[in-house]
């Protein structure tokens, strides 16, 4: 397992070691003993909890959170997830889902010790697609959002201690979906009728929110977003120990926050394998891009590979399960490649 960098200019403190690789989350295909034996089997330093959509409803990533909310209950309508008094089928579909992914992770993680990644919908991404009981999205009422913020870390809280209960020698890591998270900033996101966006949530608001969920794991939580202009500084400053994202997606004017993040000991967990069935290079060449920035950034090659995590450019719910378990097994070869040849 690799380490985290130190000696970092700010004198931020070492952070816990993970993995060269993992994955994002989703897997395509609905039986979850074989993608947990297929995760656990590729990524024997940091294996996650497999999200199965292709199941239906509850399996899916808001699905799936809503499950985990505390003294919160949703049901599926027409229009996507709205909120509920008491726990319908719906939500006990997610129940289930979930105990069913956790046997399986159990089942294939007896007497491992190391880091362990789990995935949530983040606070605003949760918020932009969960509906109140008129229909608007949780994101235009600020107080709907302060109590589902409340019940997610709650929620959270909880079943992080269900996968130490599960893997005891396990490390949990947080990863907060957040693919919403920049149209939120924006103002982007649509209104029920399509007609109007809902106003843009106060930066500083969105900062503290994350801050709030990211806490319940500690200094081992971690925020992915496959979308564009993924705010780096913010989720830095919010207290996320790495950054998960689409590395194609990057440009330029990403760099200086980059810089500041890899200087402060802020892990890149950089997607490099397409998220889809697509040709995948020979390993060194698919992180060639990463050793350019490196060179860009004026940093030493020497904490590349401590520095940075592989995985896929998102979930991979999408793909064939013959090219997930290849672009799995990519990455791991690839971060082999990147530690043996920084340069």
């Amino acid at each position: 397992m690799s380490g985290t960098a130190d000696g970092t200019p700010d004198g931020a403190a070492s952070r816990t070691a993970y993995g060269p690789a993992t994955g994002v989350g989703s897997m395509p295909g609905g039986d979850a003993r074989e993608t947990a034996r297929a995760v656990t089997g590729t990524f024997d330093a940091f294996p996650h909890l497999a999200e199965l959509p292709a199941r239906g409803p509850g399996s899916d990533m808001i699905g799936r959170t809503t499950g985990m909310l505390s003294e919160v209950y949703a049901r599926v309508e027409p229009s996507g997830w709205r909120v509920s008094d008491r726990p319908g089928r719906d939500t006990k579909r997610a129940w289930s889902w979930l105990g069913e992914d956790l046997d399986a992770l159990e089942e294939f993680t007896q007497g491992y010790e190391g880091t362990l990644k789990i995935q949530a919908a983040g606070p605003w991404t949760l918020a932009a697609a969960l509906e109140l009981r008129n229909g608007e999205s949780a994101l235009s009422d600020p107080g709907a959002c302060r109590d589902l913020i409340g019940s997610l870390v709650e929620g959270l809280t909880g079943h992080l201690a269900e996968v130490r209960r599960r893997v005891p020698g396990a490390v949990p890591v947080l990863q907060l979906d957040e693919p919403s998270l920049t149209d939120v900033l924006r103002g982007h996101i649509r209104s029920a009728s399509g007609y109007r966006t809902y106003r843009a949530v106060d930066r500083q608001v969105v900062e503290d929110a994350l801050r709030d969920v990211l806490a319940v794991s500690g200094e081992n939580a971690v925020v992915h977003s496959c979308a564009t202009d993924v705010p780096f500084a913010l989720l830095r400053r919010a207290g996320a120990a790495g950054v998960s994202f689409d590395f194609s997606l990057l440009t330029e004017r990403d760099d200086d926050t980059i810089g500041e993040a890899v200087e402060a000991g802020t892990k890149l967990f950089a997607g490099i394998a397409p998220a889809t069935d697509s040709p995948l290079s020979d390993p060194a060449g698919s992180v060639m891009g990463v050793r350019t920035l490196w060179r860009r950034l004026g940093l030493t090659p020497g904490t590349l590979a401590e520095s940075v995590v592989l995985t896929p450019s998102c979930g991979l719910a999408g793909a064939s399960p013959a090219y997930a378990r290849a672009a799995l097994a990519h990455c791991v070869r690839a971060a082999r490649s990147l530690a043996d040849n920084p340069e």
